[in-house]
């Protein structure tokens, strides 16, 4: 989910293979051999940059049967304060499930109160990354054909597809793909902790990261000590939950949010004065591209491809120029201008596909998945037709029993959120607040960003740190105000944004 925000932009040590190693040390035995992530002089390295130290540790493959000798390598990074005094460890994750981790405590240099305070610990979680990785082999569904087609011909394309993808994932991952769960993963981050020396540490997750992190309380309450989940899955409920709500959320987004900006700005982007003859125009764009496809530096751009630029687009307001430029460029309405994209790692999607299906049964078929996508695209038409989990319908799914997460034990939980997120809607979070025990959520107005904290608002920023650092918890919950949306070339350039430029710099 966050893998358009955060994962996708830190993802910058190059994937590894997986590979079957004598049998882990204990946790008391192994240490970390720590050396610096980057060379001196790196290239758009951002100042303390070269701060930032990179390790790996070892794990059973098999939590439930160690003894097999089969292990796997997680890499992780650390970002320690100048002083080298940290008052607490804080382990991050940047979601999707599966995005890579290693460079996010990089973001956090723009937040000296908890980066010279606070030992930071970034992590390619078991799958993805320079972690053990397991593949799909390159082949994803969710492109191949046009979802709102609803032919039979089609239907029998696309479903067929989606279940040739959870075949190609699951062949090509093996046997280490069926133990790429949540399960297997909250029991890595533990052993992390053993191996750090530490009795407690803190946890900073986005997105998925609020999923890992609300198990991960679930299995080992007594060893965390403050929690923040920003831009929350309803982690109370089974993945496919939160997933069905994508086509509700990211309509909003897109009506609310990104219609109205861009016909502010008509001037610029000549689509439209109004929401809804900007949306006429995505129309009249999305049918000429199906009959017509284009051409451009980062790729061929067909309806379903508009789709996903726009999706992508949603996440945050800093991406609402791009994607209003390329979607007029597309639409003929504004001189091309090349820029290539960024493209995304298979072992990340491979992560996400095995966390979601391994973790939580799926309820359906393939008759209930046509089902599900005609109403929900009649209802939702920019996204509602796409199933991310639909994979889930075909897995063969292993024998994966999950702790409910219910917060009974577990410190009070800080949930950050805003209203119109796109990714992880806040009717989900709101239930996932109301079922896990002393959590208290701050609530953004105003806002549809996905992943708050760390990305240009002072008002969470202070009460996140403030939760952190100096101890203040919420009794109750709160609310702050969204950062307006930026004029056409005044986007903030916010950290993530220095982040993603940086990933894209170090290849």
């Amino acid at each position: 989910m966050l893998r358009r925000r955060i994962a996708a932009a830190l993802a910058v040590v190059t994937a590894t293979s997986l590979l079957i190693a004598p049998q882990a040390p204990a946790a008391p035995t192994q240490r970390i051999q720590w050396q610096k992530c980057f060379d001196p002089g790196t290239p758009g390295l951002p100042p303390g940059g070269e701060r930032l130290e990179c390790g790996s540790f070892t794990a059973p493959m098999d939590w439930n049967n160690p003894r097999n000798g089969k292990t796997i390598t997680i890499a992780v990074s650390r970002l320690t304060p100048k002083n080298g005094t940290a008052k607490q460890t804080i382990f991050t994750n940047p979601g999707g499930p599966g995005g890579p981790g290693l460079t996010i405590p990089l973001i956090y240099l723009d937040r000296p109160k908890l980066s010279e305070n606070a030992e930071i610990i970034g992590i390619d979680v078991r799958g993805t990354g320079a972690s053990n990785n397991v593949t799909c082999g390159g082949y994803d569904a969710e492109r191949l054909t046009d979802p709102r087609d609803r032919g039979k011909a089609n239907l029998d394309l696309l479903y067929g597809s989606i279940e040739l993808h959870a075949k190609f994932c699951q062949t090509r991952s093996g046997e280490f793909g069926r133990y790429v769960t949540t399960d297997q993963t909250v029991k890595d981050l533990d052993l992390l902790r053993q191996v750090l020396g530490k009795n407690k540490v803190s946890w900073l997750g986005y997105s998925g990261g609020s999923w890992m992190g609300a198990y991960y309380a679930t299995y080992f309450p007594k060893t965390l000590d403050k929690i923040v989940l920003d831009s929350n899955v309803e982690f109370t409920a089974p993945w496919q939950d939160s997933f069905d709500d994508w086509g509700m959320g990211f309509e909003r987004r897109f009506r609310v949010d990104f219609l109205p900006w861009v016909a502010k700005y008509d001037s610029v982007y000549h689509l439209g004065k109004t929401g809804e003859e900007v949306r006429q125009s995505y129309e009249r764009t999305r049918a000429k591209l199906n009959e017509q496809p284009v051409t451009r530096p980062e790729g061929v751009y067909n309806g379903v491809q508009l789709d996903f630029l726009l999706r992508g687009t949603l996440y945050v307001k800093d991406g609402f120029e791009i994607g209003a430029q390329i979607f007029a460029e597309l639409a003929g309405t504004a001189p091309a201008r090349l820029k290539a994209q960024a493209t995304y790692p298979d072992a990340q999607n491979a992560t996400a596909y095995s966390i979601l299906c391994n973790d939580t049964k799926f309820k359906g078929d393939r008759k209930f998945l046509e089902r599900e996508a005609a109403v929900n695209g009649a209802k939702w038409p920019l996204v509602g037709y796409y199933q991310v989990a639909a994979p889930c319908a075909f897995w063969d799914r292993p024998n994966v029993q999950l702790k409910q997460p219910n917060g009974i034990g577990v410190p009070t939980t800080l949930m950050v959120q805003s209203v119109r997120d796109p990714a992880t809607p806040l009717e989900g979070a709101q239930r996932a607040h109301r079922n896990f025990k002393n959590s208290v959520m701050l609530t953004v107005e105003n806002e549809g960003d996905h992943g708050i904290y760390g990305f240009g608002n002072d008002c969470v920023n202070d009460i996140v740190e403030s939760y952190f650092i100096d101890g203040v918890t919420p009794a109750k919950d709160l609310t702050c105000q969204g950062v307006p949306l930026p004029a056409p070339g005044e986007s903030t350039h916010n950290s993530l944004a220095k982040a993603r430029q940086l990933a894209t710099q170090l290849g």
